[in-house]
């Protein structure tokens, strides 16, 4: 890529700036819950009109997903589930096509009084953006459209097909994303901005959510010793899982990528309901839990000593070994993705392309880190064949109070994308 190109495209994310912040904000400020997802759906379809580009928004039918590699179970309903997908269609072909992904879907923000402002009403201070969702990973979809905007105030577009993704579900599913391949959306390679410090994402573990059912047997407590407590039942099955997650990161079974982490496999138990009254030995408990799993470690294999650890536990105790736990299966059923093991010229390409345009406007050279969340890029990685590159801004408590992103390294990740984009896709006149 020619220098001055390079110069003219960072000055227009700069002169841009300003305006860019203006719209992270106002895209944080809607409460993109899940279900909840459609004004900002809205506001990003109209933004991506506005610039002119070929809208394709549609309502998410399971049916058409669910028998695919990566589908996710779901419990509830899914008419409110929406993608928004802008297109740029090349005149010339000259370049190679792109992906630019991310979600618009936010986790909940939790008890309102231990924010120090409202989470929804973003505020900048010091260089910092805050509010739920702006981080995770809102700021991304404001690096990957502005990054589109630097390359239109230079009097260009990109020399290949790019499809601007916004996609719901990637909290808890990862069906948005897998609806766009459903769909047909494909290309030479993915760039997804989630809030990892500015480093490449070399793989990413696998995640499964499951919820434990348990039933105890009722009583007044005056009488507690003749009933059975399912919310203290769930005490022991949760113990064991636990010690079958300390199995799972054991030095042996760790690979290459995870080698150096004692701890990269994290079991929690997300939520916990039971019972109907306190002076009732409660006859019902939940909780639900989330499991990781290395790259390569088999979903169904995992689930399958899941099963048998907590059928295991339930049959030492007394009252469970004649009322098993009922084990459902709902949300995250992702593999791990490794892009370090993508051999492909393609991906080395991907990876040397986007190498070149951190240090152009860092000065550093690309870090490359393996996470222990997960991300849409399983679907681009392992199901289409696609070299899924992680990128994006520094953030900070992503899922806790007080979320906030570096508006600094947000500029820093847009100039790159726009240099990306413009020496990936190469570029035509408008």
């Amino acid at each position: 890529m020619r220098e001055d190109l390079k110069n003219r495209l960072c000055e227009a994310v700069d002169q841009k700036f300003e305006r860019q912040v203006a719209f992270l904000s106002e895209l944080t400020s809607h409460p993109s819950t899940r279900g909840n997802e459609q004004s900002a759906q809205g506001f990003m379809a109209d933004e991506l009109a506005t610039r002119r580009y070929e809208i394709d928004r549609w309502q998410i039918d399971i049916a058409e997903i669910q028998h695919l590699p990566g589908f996710s179970p779901v419990l509830g309903p899914y008419d409110d589930a929406v993608n928004v997908v802008g297109i740029h269609r090349s005149r010339t072909q000259r370049g190679r096509s792109l992906i630019l992904n991310g979600h618009i879907d936010v986790v909940p923000a939790g008890p309102l009084d231990m924010w120090d402002n409202p989470p929804f009403e973003p505020q900048v201070a010091d260089g910092w953006l805050y509010g739920r969702g702006g981080g995770d990973m809102k700021a991304g979809l404001a690096s990957n459209l502005f990054a589109l905007d630097a390359l239109a105030a230079c009097g260009l577009a990109p020399g290949g097909d790019v499809y601007f993704q916004s996609v719901v579900e990637e909290e808890c599913t990862g069906n948005g994303a897998l609806a766009c391949l459903a769909r047909g959306y494909t290309a030479d390679a993915a760039l997804i901005p989630e809030p990892f410090s500015e480093h490449l994402v070399t793989a990413q573990l696998g995640v499964i959510w499951f919820q434990v059912h348990l039933k105890g047997l009722p009583t007044h407590v005056a009488y507690a010793r003749t009933g059975a407590n399912a919310i203290e039942a769930a005490f022991p099955l949760i113990h064991a899982l636990h010690e079958m997650e300390h199995r799972w990161n054991a030095s042996e079974k760790r690979p290459a990528e995870y080698r150096h982490m004692d701890h990269a496999l994290n079991l929690n138990i997300g939520k916990i309901v039971g019972g109907d009254w306190t002076s009732s030995v409660p006859a019902w408990c939940v909780f639900d839990v989330r499991m990781a799993i290395f790259p390569g470690q088999s979903i169904d294999a995992a689930k399958a000593e899941i099963e048998q650890v907590i059928l295991d536990a339930a049959r030492d105790n007394a009252f469970l070994r004649n009322s098993l736990p009922e084990i459902v299966y709902h949300g995250f059923h992702a593999e791990g993705y490794a892009l370090s093991r993508d051999s492909s010229a393609n991906a080395a390409s991907a990876i040397a392309v986007l190498d070149k345009a951190h240090h152009s406007v860092s000065g550093v050279v690309l870090q490359r880190e393996a996470i222990t969340a997960t991300t849409d890029a399983r679907f681009f990685g392992l199901y289409a064949d696609m070299p899924a590159l992680v990128y994006g801004p520094r953030a900070e408590a992503i899922h806790g109070f007080n979320e906030r992103v570096d508006l600094e390294s947000m500029r820093r990740i847009t100039k790159a994308t726009a240099l990306f984009i413009a020496d990936w896709c190469n570029t035509e006149e408008v």
